[in-house]
């Protein structure tokens, strides 16, 4: 039984890396379709979001059925539980990643628009987030997904200062201000987007520590 629990387990590990790699690749394509205007790529994400509604299915699936037919314990119950949880996070980011997407295609139609504040910064922020939150899940480190719960505020801070530079941007050129509203709307999206990443590294915690983090502060030492 062991043995069959632990290939079972092997192949989650393997189904919830390749989602993840999915939804990342997801986010980076977005914010470049932002930057450079491609409409065509940001169509690309837009269509690419309902392969990675199918592959939460298939992943919640197989964990319900290990649960059923294993019924695990202690470490091996918590990181399945987990899995579950993170998928709907991924499956959400993937969505986020598709919004940003929509955004990129509006402005590639719009033309060129010098972009406020350090919007690519921004993202690449996020996606360590994202990327660190799935290493802390797949080597089990709490460490690295504390380190993700202080870097949510750092993003937070971004977006706050993109709203700022924004609404000045409005009120110097008030004709840009849908594409502006829509740069907008592609920030906030990516603090979202570091929030589920929060989400994930806050399920680790729990999963190797039993601590459940979810409403306290990095700074209280959780």
């Amino acid at each position: 039984m062991a043995v069959f629990l632990q290939r079972e387990i092997d192949r989650l590990k393997k189904m919830i890396s390749s989602l993840g790699a999915h939804v990342e690749e997801s986010v980076g394509r977005a914010v470049r379709a932002v930057h450079e205007r491609d409409g065509e790529l940001a169509q690309a994400v837009i269509d690419s979001d309902p392969a990675i509604d199918l592959m939460e299915v298939d992943i919640e699936e197989e964990c319900l059925k290990t649960l059923a037919l294993h019924q695990p314990v202690a470490h091996d119950l918590r990181f399945i539980i987990a899995v579950l949880k993170v998928t709907s996070d991924l499956e959400r980011i993937g969505d986020l990643a598709a919004g940003i997407a929509k955004q990129a295609r509006f402005l590639a139609d719009s033309g060129p628009s010098e972009v406020p504040y350090d919007l690519l910064g921004m993202a690449a922020k996020v996606r360590q987030m994202l990327r660190e939150s799935l290493d802390a899940l797949m080597e089990k480190d709490a460490a690295i997904a504390r380190g993700v719960r202080v870097a949510d505020d750092e993003v937070d801070a971004m977006d706050r200062l993109m709203y700022q530079e924004i609404r000045a941007a409005i009120r110097e050129t008030p004709e840009k201000m849908e594409g502006l509203i829509r740069l907008q709307r592609v920030s906030q999206n990516l603090e979202r987007i570091a929030d589920h990443a929060t989400n994930i590294a806050e399920d680790v915690i729990y999963m190797v520590e039993g601590e459940i983090v979810r409403h306290t502060s990095p700074s209280d030492g959780s």
